[in-house]
Order: structure tokens, then sequence, then C-alpha cells
């Protein structure tokens, strides 16, 4: 398990001032024709089987809510949790990871997406690589912040803020790219952070939305989709319906 001191040897934070999460007032919804055009691989937590047509196994009780695009699953921060039999970004030589969630407090440390490969024990004994993606958060009183994690043979890049914090109870979309040299962290279409990173596609696997794989730092809130593309999109590019307006 990774901690915050161990990791800010690998932080790469934008120098921007904080940034507040911008509000439904200032957003303009993005039609469903133009969110579908953007979409690779469409996950949509409206449902606790069959996520994007695979099998989902269900642990704990996170049930269904509302949100402003239809139902999401809502998880209790304790043992609510999904593994899905898929990695989508298997494979990707360049990729795009979005989703669209909302954080409700709780916890100091959330890992609420986990894309995991599935890799066999070193003939040695040694402990896997533990390849994957991780979106986290961090959670301070009443706000959060982003942690976009990616790890594989000789890479190994966290990208957090701690100064970059959002309210919680509201939804946000946010994303992590890689280009082929840079490897972004996006709220609401915003860079967080970024830095460079020598990627190599990563193998087929599983994830679980809730949890770690390992289920541990449980998830408080609610997830309504997941997007995965093999390319890296320009925030424009993004599933966001929060793309402000300028104001």
């Amino acid at each position: 398990m990774r901690s915050d001191a161990t990791r800010r040897d690998l932080i790469f934070a934008a120098a921007a001032a904080p940034l507040l999460a911008a509000t439904s007032a200032c957003a303009t919804p993005l039609s469903a024709g133009t969110r579908e055009a953007a979409a690779g691989q469409v996950w949509t937590f409206d449902r606790l089987a069959d996520i994007g047509g695979h099998a989902t196994h269900v642990e704990g009780a996170p049930v269904l809510t509302d949100s402003p695009w239809g139902q999401a699953v809502q998880f209790d921060g304790v043992d609510d949790a999904l593994f899905i039999d898929n990695h989508p970004l298997a494979g990707a030589e360049h990729f795009t990871f979005e989703a669209l969630f909302r954080p409700d407090g709780g916890a100091f440390e959330q890992r609420w997406f986990h894309l995991a490969v599935d890799e066999p024990t070193p003939a040695d004994g040694s402990a896997p690589i533990g390849t994957r993606f991780l979106f986290e958060i961090r959670v301070v009183e009443t706000e959060w912040y982003l942690d976009a994690f990616t790890k594989g043979e000789g890479y190994n890049l966290t990208l957090i803020d701690p100064a970059k914090r959002f309210p919680v109870g509201q939804w946000f979309h946010v994303a992590q790219t890689w280009d082929g040299t840079t490897y972004r962290s996006f709220v609401n279409g915003v860079v967080q952070a970024e830095g460079p990173l020598a990627f190599k596609p990563q193998g087929p696997g599983k994830a679980s939305v809730g949890c770690r794989f390992n289920r541990r730092n449980y998830f408080n809130g609610a997830v309504r989709e997941a997007r995965f593309h093999a390319e890296a999109l320009t925030p424009d590019r993004f599933s966001n319906p929060f793309r402000t307006t300028g104001g």
C-alpha cells in the first residue's frame, strides 16, 4: 500500500491556485448525441449486474440512487463494492479514462475505481508488479481532492495536488489521459496535475468499483458512468456535462 509520505516524490502537481468546481449555474449539459459521439467503451452504473455487458459481482449492499442523468450506484463506504470481469483499457497504447461520480465525504483515503491486470506470481516467489490504474480521492472535512495513479513494468506515477479541493456531495467529471508522453488528470475538464510517463500497455484483467481490488479503502458516494478510450482525448472531447461557458 502506498502511503502519502512515500508518494510525495512521485507527485507532479500543477502550480495554479486552488480551483473550486464548476456548479450547475455555470455548466452547460451536453446532449445525449454529443456524449455518445465522444464515447469509447461505456459502463453505465444504472444497474447492479452486467455492467458494460460484463459479469459483475456484488459485495455488501450497494443500491441504486438518482443522478441528473439517470440512476447511479451508491456505495456506503464500509463494504459495498462491484467487481467486474474486464479491464477495459487492456492493450491500449494511449488512453483516456473518464468517470462521473459523487463523493459524499467520509474516510480520508478512498480508492473508488481500480483496473487491475491479472498477473501470475513470479517464479522466484516475489510479489507481482501490481499493474493497475486507480482513481482515488482524499477527503478533508467537507472537501476532497483527486488522486490518479498508474503503475506497470518500468513506470509508476501518482498525480495529486492537495491544494485543488472540491466540495463533497456534488457530481463531478474526472479523467486521466496519456498521449504518448504526458500523464494528466482532470476534474471537470481542468488539469489537476501532470507528469512524464514511460507507459506500456497493460494486459487483461478485472475492475473493482467502490473499493481497491484487495477490498480496502472503501468509497462513500455514487458512480454514474465510466468511459474508456484507446486514445488521449483533449478536454473538449470529454463526455463532460460540466463544461463551463466561460463565466
